[in-house]
């Protein structure tokens, strides 16, 4: 088990809107930062996206449950992500599970989210949610 990750993810779980200066504790300068929806390279864009995240979605929790080092700076966290935003599921929790893959040095500079961005977005917006779901009763 990884010391690096536990502490990364450790430290992960606990940024919040009046947090974010860790975040330079956390990643290098230049961090590439890639999830299913976006594509962030440099410090000051995963802080501006970070900070739009904590300013619209609520309650946002990470729940990490795996910590995988598969070579000396390279590893996976598995992990389970809730959060609540008054525009999606009626205001009520979205979880959906994850996994990250993480390149570092002394801090990551290489961030990559692998999650099912329907199952964390589409699935709960008024409109699309019910064609999604439908489209998934189709389909099975």
């Amino acid at each position: 088990m990884s010391a690096f990750l536990q502490t990364f993810a450790q430290a992960f779980a606990q940024l919040d809107r009046g947090t974010l200066d860790r975040l330079e504790q956390l990643y290098s300068p230049d961090i590439e930062f890639i999830d299913p929806l976006h594509a962030l390279h440099g410090l000051p864009r995963v802080r501006a996206y970070f900070a739009q995240l904590f300013a619209n979605a609520h309650d946002i929790r990470y729940d990490f449950h795996g910590f995988d080092e598969i070579a000396p700076g390279q590893g996976y966290l598995r992990w389970t992500l809730t959060f609540t935003h008054p525009r999606l599921n009626g205001g009520a929790p979205v979880r959906t599970d994850g996994c990250s893959h993480l390149l570092w040095h002394d801090r990551v500079y290489r961030h990559r989210d692998y999650y099912d961005a329907g199952a964390l977005l589409y699935e709960h917006l008024p409109v699309m949610g019910g064609v999604i779901a439908w489209l998934k009763r189709r389909l099975a």
